[in-house]
C-alpha cells in the first residue's frame, strides 16, 4: 500500500518584531492546538479547519503522522527551535520510509541562520531521502516563496481566501495534487511579483485580491496558485509568487504568465485603507453601530505585541460612549482582576509592555467579568477549535463607556468568542475594536459591514514606507 508521511511546522515570522519565537511557543497551546505527535494528529485535528485536517480527510493512502507544530506569529524563530522540530520531522520521515510526503507549512518562516526556512526544511528532507521523493506542500497565502523553494517542492497548494477560511480545503487540494504527482511527473512554472502589498490591502473580501483569487479556478492546469507575501519580513524573496502545475510545460507557463499579468494589472488598485486612530474613532462615532475598528499594526497574527494602547487612547480621548476592545495582552492586569474578583475596582496600568510602541494607560477600572480563557471558537475560520488563552478579564474604565478585554496569551482576535468568553456580545456595542488586521472579518462582518483600519504604532507596520528594509532583492517596489 502507498504510504504517505505527514507533518506540519508553521510560523509567520515578522523580522521586525521585538521578541523571538522559541521552542516553548511551538509546544504550548493557544488558539491553535499544542504540538502534536504521531497518531494523536488524527484525533486532535479531526473536523478542524486546518490544512492537515483537510489532507487527512481527502487522502486515500495509508498515512504515517509524525509531528505538527505551530506558534503564534512573532519575531525570528530561534535556530534551536527550528533545528529541533525540523530534525524530528526529518527523522520521522526517514523511519517511515514513505512513497511520498505531505507538509503543512506556512511559507514565511525566518530564522537568523535561515532566511528561507521552508526551503531549508525541504533541503534537509531531500538530503536524507533523495531528490526523487515526491513532496507536496500546502502553504499560507502570505508565504514569501523563493525560487529555491519552488525547485525543492514537487507541488504546492496555497490558501485562496483572506481571511483564511479555506485551510482544510487547501489541504484537501494538496491530497488531490499528490495523487496526480504519484501518477506521473507534472510540469511546473514559477513567477515572482516585483512589488509588495500592504497586509490590509490583501483581503479577498475586496478588490483586487477577490478577483485575482476567483480567477485561479478558471485555468486548465492541474493547479495554479498565488501567494501575495508577508510584508514585515526583511528577506530577499519577500512578496508575491505564482506556482503552476500542468500536463505540459507550455500549459504551466501559460497559466503562470496569465496570473502574473493579472497581478501586475491589479498593482495600482491595492489600497491599505488606513486611517489615523483618532480619525477612525471619530468616524466610527458618527456612524450607526456596530462599527468594527481593526488595530492592524498591533495584530499578533502578524507578530504584533498585542499590548499597544494607541487605539485605546483614541477611544478615551474622544470619550467614545460605547466601545469594546479585545484582546489586550496584559497578563498582570488579568491576574490582578482575578485576584480582586468581579465588581472590584482597581487603579491599574493597562498595556504598554513595549514602550517603543506605546505607554501604559493609567486608569481606574471595574472588573466586569472573568474567564479561564478556555472556550470553543464558533466563527468561519476556527469554528470547533478549542482556545486555551489563560486568565482573561473584562474591565470597564470607570466613568466611561469603554470596556477592555485583557488576556494572558498573545493571540489575534479573529472570533467573536474572544468577547463572549467574558460575557460581552459584540453586536450589542456601537464600536468593536479588535487586535487583528483582516482575519477578524470572517466572523465579525456577520454583525457589521462597517470596517475601519486604524493606524497606531505597533510591530506590524501596514504603511510599507515605515518598514526599514535592507535585504529586499533589486527591483522590488513598495505599494
Amino acid at each position: 500500500m502507498t504510504r504517505i508521511a505527514i507533518a506540519g511546522f508553521q510560523h509567520e515570522t515578522n523580522t521586525f518584531a521585538p521578541d523571538e519565537t522559541t521552542l516553548e511557543h511551538f509546544v504550548q497551546a493557544g488558539a491553535w492546538p499544542a504540538m502534536t505527535r504521531g497518531d494523536d494528529i488524527f484525533s486532535v485535528f479531526q473536523g478542524l479547519n486546518i490544512p492537515i485536517s483537510g489532507f487527512i480527510k481527502a487522502c486515500p493512502f495509508q498515512m504515517v503522522p509524525i509531528l505538527w507544530a505551530m506558534a503564534e506569529p512573532g519575531g525570528y524563530v530561534t535556530d534551536d527551535a527550528f533545528d529541533t522540530i525540523t530534525g524530528e520531522i526529518v527523522e520521522g520521515i526517514a523511519q517511515a520510509n514513505p512513497q511520498a510526503v505531505y507538509l503543512d507549512l506556512h511559507g514565511a518562516m525566518v530564522t537568523r541562520a535561515h532566511p528561507d526556512a521552508e526551503a531549508e526544511i525541504l533541503r534537509r528532507i531531500r538530503a536524507r531521502m533523495g531528490d526523487a521523493l515526491p513532496i507536496v506542500v500546502s502553504l499560507d497565502l502570505h508565504g514569501n516563496l523563493s525560487p529555491a523553494f519552488f525547485q525543492l517542492a514537487s507541488a504546492v497548494t496555497i490558501y485562496r481566501t483572506y481571511p483564511h477560511t479555506d485551510f482544510a480545503d487547501t489541504g484537501a487540494r494538496a491530497a488531490q495534487l499528490l495523487q496526480r504527482v504519484l501518477a506521473g511527473p507534472l510540469f511546473k512554472a514559477y513567477r515572482q511579483g516585483d512589488f509588495i502589498t500592504p497586509i490590509t490591502a490583501q483581503t479577498t473580501h475586496a478588490s483586487p485580491a477577490r478577483e485575482l483569487y476567483q480567477g485561479l479556478s478558471q485555468h486548465a492546469p492541474a493547479s495554479v496558485d498565488l501567494a501575495l507575501g508577508f510584508p514585515p519580513a526583511d528577506i530577499p524573496d519577500c512578496g508575491p509568487a505564482i506556482f503552476a502545475y500542468a500536463e505540459t510545460q507550455a500549459a504551466a507557463d501559460a497559466a503562470a504568465d496569465s496570473v502574473a499579468q493579472a497581478l501586475q494589472q491589479a498593482k495600482p488598485v491595492f489600497d491599505a485603507r488606513l486611517l489615523p486612530a483618532d480619525q477612525a474613532v471619530r468616524q466610527a462615532m458618527a456612524m450607526p453601530g456596530p462599527v468594527l475598528i481593526a488595530d492592524p499594526q498591533d495584530n499578533p497574527g502578524a507578530g504584533g505585541t498585542s499590548d499597544t494602547t494607541g487605539v485605546l487612547q483614541a477611544l478615551i480621548a474622544n470619550n467614545a460612549p460605547d466601545a469594546v476592545l479585545s484582546l489586550l495582552h496584559d497578563p498582570a492586569a488579568a491576574a490582578a482582576a482575578h485576584a480582586a474578583g468581579v465588581g472590584a475596582q482597581l487603579d491599574i496600568a493597562l498595556g504598554g509592555g513595549h514602550p517603543e510602541y506605546a505607554q501604559p494607560v493609567q486608569a481606574k477600572v471595574q472588573v466586569i467579568a472573568l474567564s479561564d480563557g478556555n472556550f470553543t471558537c464558533t466563527g468561519p475560520m476556527f469554528g470547533g477549535a478549542r482556545a486555551h488563552l489563560g486568565p482573561m478579564a473584562a474591565l470597564q474604565l470607570v466613568g466611561t463607556g469603554i470596556q477592555v478585554v485583557v488576556g494572558s496569551t498573545r493571540c489575534q482576535n479573529l472570533d467573536q468568542e474572544f468577547f463572549r468568553a467574558v460575557g460581552i456580545e459584540p453586536a450589542d456595542h456601537a464600536i468593536v475594536c479588535v487586535k487583528s488586521a483582516v482575519h477578524f472579518m470572517a466572523d465579525y462582518t456577520r454583525i457589521s459591514d462597517r470596517v475601519l483600519f486604524a493606524v497606531a504604532p505597533g510591530a506590524n507596520p501596514c504603511d510599507l514606507r515605515q518598514i526599514p528594509y535592507t535585504k529586499l532583492r533589486a527591483g522590488v517596489t513598495l505599494l
